[in-house]
């Protein structure tokens, strides 16, 4: 039998497959990052009985966009829309994880309140991109956080979470991947303080350890977990000691009790597949020796591997993202070996239905 489709337990939550909607940033949310009526269409489409989902990054902080059309917590008004996506999940028989994040330095002006200067735990060069009005834009130079406000956004954090309980999702996983707000006081080539929150590993996982804790307080280390970009380069991220660094991280969690553990594969820079980089799943490999509960892995998988990588007792369960996006019913299609949709890359951000809830199931397929 398939070790992909049978029951795991993540939590207090009853997973009937391993096969998990990763969280993909679409940037469909309206006006006042507020989900409507359209996402909720998306994530249901995607929702199978006993399915676990991921939702898309989500702007814990008023500072904390990178993409225009990203959805927020940072404030009451967006509760209601976030109600309408997990009531249809809930519907269908699904659970869902609310995604925290803060983009950092990854971000534009144009997307900051009052066009102010975008933040990051110091001021250096870098690259990377973020989507305003103007399209895919360079990032503003940021300015570097005080200790005080990376306190006030480890507290902005924890409201984002008692939010996300009144918008009724299952749990809470953090963003500290993909060159976002929490990798870069990870990564010392990002990081350069010289303070309580840079220097050793111990100091630049301060800021992700404490706002896991703050989250735990609110909904409890079983509905909480972490997303890690070992070795991640996206947005011009690097570390001189990945490895020491994210073991040690991954170990620190691991201490939390957490839900789960979910890691992207360094194949993957962004979205898209790096082919000059390893292309074997070596992040869950190394952190499982440290990580001993649930670990999630992502990126750049297909059926054959994320059986594989199940099989070898590295993962517990497979993440995707572009094969979700183009197969609403992709459980299904990989339980029975059914082909797969071609997604559309040029549809993947912003937009409207077209690339985000007209793809079609199988059976609709076969009617037509």
């Amino acid at each position: 039998m398939s070790k992909l489709f049978t029951p795991i337990q993540i939590g207090p939550h009853a997973i009937a497959h391993r096969v998990v909607l990763a969280p993909l940033t679409r940037m469909r949310a309206e006006a006042g990052a507020i989900p409507g009526k359209l996402m909720a269409e998306y994530y249901a489409q995607r929702t199978s009985p006993g399915a676990l989902l991921i939702g898309e990054a989500t702007i814990a902080a008023a500072n904390g966009n990178g993409y225009l059309g990203a959805p927020g917590l940072y404030d009451d008004s967006q509760i209601a829309g976030w109600r309408l996506v997990t009531d249809a999940v809930h519907a269908k028989g699904g659970k869902i994880f609310l995604q925290l994040y803060h983009a950092g330095r990854q971000s534009n002006a144009e997307v900051q309140p009052a066009g102010s200067q975008p933040v990051g735990p110091s001021a250096i060069p870098h690259g990377g991109v973020a989507y305003t009005e103007s399209g895919w834009v360079p990032n503003t130079p940021n300015r570097a956080l005080e200790i005080d406000e990376i306190q006030a956004l480890v507290e902005s954090f924890r409201q984002a979470a008692l939010r996300g309980v009144q918008a009724g999702f299952d749990g809470v996983e953090l963003h500290a991947a993909n060159g976002y707000l929490f990798d870069q006081f990870l990564q010392d080539g990002s990081n350069k303080r010289t303070d309580l929150y840079g220097g050793p590993f111990e100091n630049r996982a301060r800021f992700l350890l404490d706002a896991t804790r703050a989250v735990i307080s609110v909904w409890g280390s079983h509905k909480v977990a972490v997303r890690l970009g070992p070795s991640g380069s996206w947005g011009d991220m690097s570390d001189s000691d990945p490895e020491g660094l994210f073991t040690y991280v991954a170990a620190e969690l691991d201490k939390l009790d957490l839900a789960y553990l979910h890691l992207i594969e360094p194949r993957i820079a962004g979205n898209i597949e790096d082919d000059a980089r390893n292309q074997q799943p070596v992040a869950a490999k190394l952190l499982r020796q440290v990580f001993k509960g649930p670990i999630i892995a992502a990126g750049g998988f297909h059926g054959d591997s994320a059986e594989a990588i199940i099989a070898d007792g590295d993962a517990d369960l497979v993440a995707f993202g572009r094969h979700f996006i183009a197969n609403p019913d992709l459980p299904e299609r990989l339980r029975q070996g059914l082909p797969l949709n071609p997604y559309d890359r040029d549809t993947f951000f912003g937009g409207t239905a077209a690339g985000y809830t007209d793809y079609p199931f199988h059976g609709q397929l076969l009617a037509a």
